[in-house]
């Protein structure tokens, strides 16, 4: 049995400040450019206010992507176009700098953190820094055997908490949270179909390149089977992330509550972040406040979690590359919003005098035109 407490977090995590973000508003209100004028910019930089409890914001100044990596042992039923075990591969590509989310993130200036939690190869393949928190190699195939075993999926939950406190103490500002996996997106779908009681065919997708049909029949078939084996724990959610999760999935969870105990604000990025956001709403209600979505994926159980959280992706490019590129995009925004919001200038309050003086050179005026 885990020895792990999951109804803590519930106590734990508090809403970001209300007092703070009506200040927010009301100097928003104050500002030369209209309420409303910026559109969401406007609440993104009243969310952000009542994250840090500061007014004005405070710029997004050390922001971080946390990658967390795992292999699926679904995938050797064919369910994604990588073949099984084949993620420290996509991990060596961000590494080196040569992957989409690397690139975009040194143009940036984001630094980019990955965590192996249960790649399918031996730990020194990759940097030390990286294996750090490794929990097993690769997770189990979740359509008839568990991803992981109860003690490994608390060693994976805890690593995560682990690395956001890490994170915080170091003093990130802001998380853009995604993964590098492969065959990730189908457990991914399993706990958001199990958790929003939706049948299979809802939630399946194409994953990131675009499996063809028969792939995604036998993708729809795993999920099928691994939702029977996820509904009688639907009660425990350490143990349906042991049951159908993986490594990863469980980190992510633990990751993505200990930010919000920790007043770090989250951007997830795709469909696996999506749905351990979803486990993370299952433990504590307030928990969702703390992040915001990135991006559309495309992926339809990344649809369906973000529509049960109420959390709207902030762009739509039809980016499913994953690997915390989608949610990268949505930074440039979230930062545009801060400096709107600190550095417009409010509009000049009039003295009194000042006010005097003018009616009375209307008045003037007024009976100059009579005469």
């Amino acid at each position: 049995m885990s020895s792990l407490n999951l109804d803590d977090f519930t106590d734990l995590i508090e809403r970001p400040d209300g007092g703070v973000r009506r200040d927010a508003e009301a100097r928003r209100e104050r500002q030369v450019v209209p309420p409303g004028a910026l559109g969401r910019l406007d609440e993104l930089g009243e969310w952000l206010a009542a994250a840090q409890g500061a007014v004005p914001v405070r710029p997004v100044e050390r922001p971080r992507v946390v990658l967390f990596a795992g292999d699926h042992g679904i995938a050797e039923l064919g369910v994604s176009a990588r073949p099984a075990g084949s993620a420290r591969e996509l991990v060596r590509a961000v590494l080196e700098g040569g992957s989409a989310v690397s690139v975009l993130a040194r143009r940036l200036g984001v630094p980019v953190r990955v965590v192996d939690m249960a790649l399918d190869c031996e730990p020194e393949a990759l940097p030390a820094e990286v294996g750090g928190h490794r929990v097993r190699r690769g997770s189990g195939r979740i359509d008839v055997a568990d991803a992981l075993s109860i003690e490994e999926a608390e060693a994976a939950f805890r690593a995560g908490v682990a690395v956001a406190d890490e994170e915080a103490d170091a003093g990130t500002d802001l998380v853009v949270l995604g993964d590098i996996s492969v065959g990730g997106t189908t457990p991914a779908a399993v706990l958001v179909a199990a958790l929003c009681g939706t049948d299979a065919s809802v939630v399946t997708g194409r994953g990131g390149r675009a499996i063809d049909d028969l792939a995604w029949m036998r993708k729809c078939a795993a999920i099928r089977d691994a939702l029977r084996r996820a509904r009688p724990v639907l009660g425990d959610q350490l143990q349906l992330l042991a049951t159908v999760g993986g490594a990863d999935l469980a980190a992510m969870t633990g990751f993505l509550l200990q930010c919000a105990v920790r007043k770090t604000p989250v951007i997830l990025d795709g469909v696996v972040a999506a749905a351990c956001a979803l486990v993370g709403q299952r433990i504590a209600f307030r928990a969702p406040d703390w992040w915001l979505a990135g991006h559309a994926s495309g992926e339809p159980a990344q649809a369906k979690a973000l529509d049960r959280m109420a959390i709207e992706p902030l762009v739509d490019q039809g980016v499913k590359v994953g690997e915390g590129l989608g949610g990268l995009l949505a930074l440039p925004l979230v930062q545009a919003a801060a400096s709107l919001a600190a550095e417009l200038p409010e509009v000049a309050e009039v003295k009194p005098e000042e006010a005097e003086k003018d009616e009375d050179e209307a008045f003037v005026e007024g009976a100059g035109e009579r005469e």
